[in-house]
C-alpha cells in the first residue's frame, strides 16, 4: 500500500478531522458529579489501562455493581482480588502511576471514563472494610486519585450489538479457554482445565 508521504502530527490530525464535537468538551470534568457517581455505582465492569516498565497492560475486572468504591468526588478504590498473580497491573502502578478507567453498565449503551494516578493500599481497615461476603479480604487496594472523567455516546456500543441477545455469540462455537492456552503450550492440559474451570463456575484463573 503506497501512501503520500506526510508527517502524521497533531496538528495534521486537526486539519483532517475538524473541530471537536462540542459536546465532548462539556462532558469532561476534573470530579465526579452525580449522574457520573450513578454510572460507576451500577457497573459491574471496568477495563483498567496502565502502563509501566513492563509494558502495557488493559485487565478487565468485575464484581457486583458498586464494586469499584466512590470514596468521593475525587476518589476511587478498587479491591484487588484474587487472579492469576501476573500482578501486571499492580506492578505497573507500582512504576508509573498512570491509569485509565472505562465503566460498562449492562444494558447501557454509554459508558464512562475516569483517567488519573494510582497508587496501591495494604491498609489492614480499608482492606477489611473490602471483605466479601465469604469473609475473604483482599490482599491490596488500588486508590485512584481522579484527573479527568467523562461519558461516551452509545455510538461504538450500538455499532457492535454488544448488548443485543440476536448478536450473541454461540459460545460452544467458539474455542474453550483451556484450548486457547494449550495452543500456546502444546504440554498444557487443556482438557482438565476446561473440566476444573466448569466445576468452580469459570472462576479458576488462566494459571
Amino acid at each position: 500500500m503506497n501512501e503520500p508521504s506526510k508527517i502524521i502530527d497533531s496538528a495534521f490530525l486537526r486539519e483532517l478531522y475538524g473541530e471537536p464535537v462540542p459536546a465532548s468538551l462539556v462532558k469532561e470534568m476534573t470530579f465526579l458529579t452525580g449522574p457520573y457517581i450513578q454510572f460507576i455505582a451500577a457497573s459491574p465492569f471496568v477495563v483498567i489501562s496502565t502502563a509501566g516498565a513492563g509494558g502495557l497492560d488493559a485487565s478487565p475486572r468485575g464484581g457486583p455493581p458498586g464494586f469499584v468504591r466512590v470514596a468521593d468526588k475525587k476518589t476511587l478504590i478498587l479491591p484487588d482480588r484474587s487472579g492469576n498473580n501476573r500482578v501486571d497491573t499492580l506492578s505497573n502502578i507500582a512504576d508509573d502511576g498512570r491509569i485509565a478507567m472505562l465503566f460498562l453498565v449492562p444494558g447501557v449503551g454509554e459508558t464512562m471514563r475516569v483517567n488519573g494516578r494510582a497508587r496501591i493500599s495494604i491498609d489492614p481497615e480499608l482492606l477489611q472494610s473490602f471483605a466479601d461476603v465469604n469473609g475473604r479480604i483482599p490482599r491490596s487496594a488500588i486508590v485512584i486519585s481522579i484527573e479527568s472523567a467523562y461519558v461516551h455516546c452509545s455510538q461504538s456500543l450500538s455499532r457492535s450489538r454488544l448488548w443485543d441477545p440476536a448478536a450473541q455469540v454461540d459460545r460452544k462455537s467458539m474455542p474453550t479457554i483451556g484450548q486457547m492456552l494449550q495452543a500456546c503450550r502444546s504440554e498444557f492440559d487443556g482438557e482438565a482445565y476446561d473440566r476444573e474451570n466448569e466445576e468452580a463456575g469459570g472462576l479458576i484463573p488462566e494459571d
